[in-house]
């Protein structure tokens, strides 16, 4: 006996469209199959408005199976499906939606055959894809290079995405984002190659092949047949945050849509701020240039900002020239006017806004999580984390480490700790680690010897010379690099001549020291370890510029220590105890938004960075990084600058506030200045 399993039918529409949506939502809701451009600006529902268009598509009698929703997370996904099934009262686990990785496992399980990959195959995660890339260095000869470190396998596994996700050739992304490594580019190439036919042959997928690899089923003559089955699967292709998408993202949607055409992309041009991951706003710019006859529609009504935030975001994007133009329009009252702070310096600035923190805390109430300080780069918030501590704010850093606990910070502060306490085994192996050819077990025994727990004449061989009694920590590194071999003997003596400068009786000042160590090594070892090695000098650089201001070593590294051990939990008294002061990246607080934002260092050359300043293209992506600033804020937006940089290499110097402030500042005024003045020196400090 057959039995049919019949599909089950849409109920009647529980929503009403006319009632849920406005005008702009219900033209996106409501527009006919076919390509589709939605520039959802800030705070505008593009969520709601792609949930709702999927649930009529459905309600219209498209069955679930036949849609692919690509998000960026799969919490997005799910959330957008479930509130499908709760406005139609239907099964949606049908529908193909999920992140670009999610749907393609689940294609390549399906057709991986095609492509050299059985249907159970393995997928990489991040570490075990390093291990492999290390495998493949070593297997090439490559980790035995001494003129010059091999990039670090991080390193590597990062431009072999980009060159993946970007689909440029491997030269081509190393002149962009690692131009220092321009001289290793071709060996590059042949690891990338070796670590792909590697993982084929071991049945693997990174996350990148997940792309990469259902890219081929589409693109390749050879698989015509499976690229028509694919195809033939869906009838409607939507994708959300398309700014954030890269080119193959943006090739796979577009030959997954090819056929039927219908494409809705959702994104805003204006909060384009991941270039640096891939992501390619020319996609949203040439869309219909790409796709003849697409329908560009806007969403522009905003529900999260007051009308004085939004004029200043909208007064500010007007100047990039590259976009699709629109301005936002507020639904909320009228509320103050965004305030423009100048501090006579960066401590300062820590002062006023941990200061302010509290008057809006204890005086209106305002829970310090519904609070937040965002900044262009990590660095910026050391000062204002330090105050915040010495304040016992309670604060949590969003997706980040706080200041001092990152990695590259307690590299150099080992160096200190090794210089100021010889005895400390644990600084000199953390130091010791950071060199080329210098091993685990090389560190420790060189840790003690060093420390004192172990006479390094103990082991001398046959007719060296002993060192003397009381030799210094640069004595006895320039001694044992003449008994190292292999790369450790050159790092040993680079070292040793590191060491003598920071030994020397007149270099007292930790900032000098601290220039001084990234300059001779730690600068070069940023490079080949860290994706992100531009960023994590400039936290040197601040870290250094902080340290200046502390007599010697000694009394910083006490200060570090007593900061770290300080708690921060009696501030909020009789409140919630998880209750903390957000502190983030603007890159990190995409997405989100608090009632009250300040945004630090809004200075030429800190933000846009200086960096930034010779491309156009550039700028414009630092403009669009300040407008996602700017449009976090609902009611309350404060922004801050210093007057005045302490610098290394001379004399302070006066900083100008931000070009995209200076662009803004005409009538009608979008911002109000405020005057800093100092209290008498016996007031209270936390009022």
């Amino acid at each position: 006996m057959k039995y049919v399993l019949k599909t089950a039918a849409p109920k009647k529409l529980r929503f009403d469209l006319s009632r849920d949506l406005n005008p702009q939502q219900l033209a996106v809701v409501e527009a006919a199959p076919g390509p589709i451009l939605v520039l959802a600006g800030a705070g505008t529902g593009k969520t709601r408005t792609l949930t709702y268009r999927v649930a009529r598509l459905v309600a219209g009698g498209v069955p679930p199976e036949r849609i692919l929703l690509c998000t960026f997370t799969n919490r997005a996904a799910r959330e957008m499906v479930s509130r499908v099934e709760e406005l139609l009262g239907i099964d949606m686990r049908r529908c193909s939606a999920g992140t670009f990785h999610h749907i393609g496992n689940r294609i390549l399980r399906e057709f991986g055959e095609a492509v050299g990959r059985s249907s159970d195959f393995g997928i990489l995660d991040p570490e075990d894809a390093r291990t492999l890339l290390s495998a493949v260095v070593a297997e090439q000869g490559l980790a035995k290079l001494t003129a010059r470190r091999f990039p670090a396998p991080k390193v590597l596994q990062s431009l072999i995405s980009l060159a993946t996700g970007t689909r440029r050739p491997m030269r081509r992304v190393v002149e962009e984002h690692k131009i220092k490594l321009l001289d290793q580019a071709v060996a590059i190439d042949h690891v990338a190659q070796r670590y792909a036919e590697r993982k084929r042959q071991m049945n693997l997928c990174d996350f990148d092949d997940l792309l990469s690899q259902w890219m081929r089923l589409l693109e390749d003559p050879e698989l015509a047949s499976v690229a028509r089955t694919l195809r033939a699967r869906y009838d409607h292709v939507l994708v959300d945050e398309y700014q954030d998408i890269n080119a193959m993202q943006g090739a796979l949607v577009d030959a997954m849509a090819l056929e039927h055409r219908s494409l809705t992309c959702v994104g805003d041009d204006a909060q384009s701020i991941y270039s640096f991951r891939g992501a390619d706003i020319r996609l949203i710019a040439d869309f219909a240039h790409r796709n003849a006859g697409a329908t560009i529609l806007k969403l522009t009504i905003n529900y999260r900002s007051t009308p004085e935030i939004l004029q200043l975001a909208n007064r500010s994007i007007r100047h990039n020239k590259h976009q699709h133009p629109k301005d936002l329009q507020a639904v909320k009252q009228s509320g103050p006017t965004p305030a423009l702070i100048p501090l006579r310096d960066v401590y300062q600035q820590a002062e006023f806004v941990a200061q302010r923190v509290l008057e809006l805390h204890h005086e209106y109430n305002m829970p310090l999580s519904r609070m937040a300080v965002l900044y262009r780069n990590h660095s910026h918030s050391l000062e204002l984390q330090v105050e915040l501590t010495r304040r016992q704010i309670p604060f949590s850093v969003r997706s980040g480490l706080r200041f001092f606990e990152q990695a590259h910070i307690k590299d150099v502060v080992s160096y200190l700790r090794a210089r100021e306490n010889p005895r400390d085994e644990l600084a000199w192996v953390r130091l010791l680690r950071l060199w080329p050819g210098v091993g685990v077990q090389t560190a420790e025994t060189l840790a003690r010897r060093l420390s004192g727990a172990e006479d390094p004449n103990q082991h001398l061989r046959a007719g060296a010379s002993p060192l003397p009694a009381r030799a210094t920590s640069g004595q006895i590194l320039a001694h044992q690099a003449g008994f190292a071999r292999g790369r450790a003997r050159p790092a040993l003596e680079r070292l040793a001549r590191l060491w003598a400068v920071l030994e020397d009786p007149t270099q007292v000042n930790p900032g000098v020291m601290i220039r001084a160590i990234v300059g001779a090594h730690y600068s070069d070892y940023a490079e080949r370890t860290f994706n992100n090695a531009s960023v994590r000098k400039d936290d040197l650089e601040q870290l250094a510029g902080f340290a200046e201001r502390f007599p010697d070593a000694r009394e910083f590294l006490s200060e570090l220590s007593l900061l770290q051990g300080l708690s921060a939990e009696n501030v909020v008294a009789a409140g919630d105890p998880d209750d903390h002061l957000v502190l983030s990246t603007i890159h990190q607080a995409k997405g989100l938004e608090w009632p009250i934002v300040f945004a630090l260092w809004l200075a030429d050359g800190r933000f846009p960075m200086k960096q930034s300043l010779r491309d156009p293209a550039s700028v414009e992506e630092e403009r669009r990084l300040f407008y996602v600033a700017t449009t976090r804020a609902a009611d309350e937006l404060y922004m801050c600058y210093p007057l005045i940089e302490e610098t290394g290499d001379g004399p302070s110097r006066w900083l100008r506030p931000s070009r995209f402030l200076a662009e803004c500042d005409r009538a009608p005024a979008v911002f109000e200045r405020w005057q800093i003045e100092e209290a008498p020196s016996d007031a209270d400090p936390g009022t």
